[in-house]
């Protein structure tokens, strides 16, 4: 790059960069089935989407290493049991701190709440700015990249996907 290794500013750089990757990427050393692993039964019943939205993204892609930000919208279909709700959060941090693809993240938070869930259906949906997009290449600052992915009933019934969708863009108040 052109700059001073030993400057004052940056005698202690590579430390901070290495502490500061283990937290962007502390994702590779978490299960994400284990958060999933306690559920509660105790629902009188219930049957119906539950529906988390807005939850803050912070990933890299794994193409440049720079930054993806942007937002999750999560739902699921409970067969008998539900999960706690941060639990649905800290899935979806689990798999963004790893280097993605906005893509893969996408499906792999709806497999695994599917699947450890046995759910009868679960939607995602994860609308991101790509920094690789928006500070080099195209520089295009305004361009974000939606991604959907669903399961069970939310792929077999387009009701379910309706529902789901307007449910996440109805705007905070």
């Amino acid at each position: 790059m052109g700059e001073d290794p030993n400057r004052e500013g940056l005698l202690e750089t590579p430390k901070r960069v290495v502490k500061a990757f283990k937290e962007y990427f502390k994702g590779y050393k978490e299960d994400p089935n284990q958060v999933l692993d306690k559920t509660f039964g105790d629902v009188e019943g219930y049957d119906d989407m539950v529906v988390q939205k807005n939850i803050s993204i912070q990933s890299h892609c794994e193409h440049h290493m720079a930054p993806i930000i942007g937002k999750a919208h999560v739902a699921y279909i409970p067969k008998k049991r539900v999960v706690g709700l941060s639990k649905l959060a800290r899935v979806v941090e689990v798999f963004s701190k790893r280097l993605q693809t906005q893509e893969r993240l996408t499906m792999q938070i709806a497999n695994t709440l599917m699947e450890s869930l046995d759910a009868k259906g679960v939607a995602v949906t994860i609308d991101s700015t790509h920094q690789c997009m928006t500070m080099r290449g195209i520089k295009k600052e305004q361009a974000t990249t939606v991604t959907n992915y669903y399961l069970g009933q939310f792929k077999e019934d387009l009701s379910y996907q309706n529902r789901y969708l307007r449910f996440i863009s109805i705007a905070k108040e």
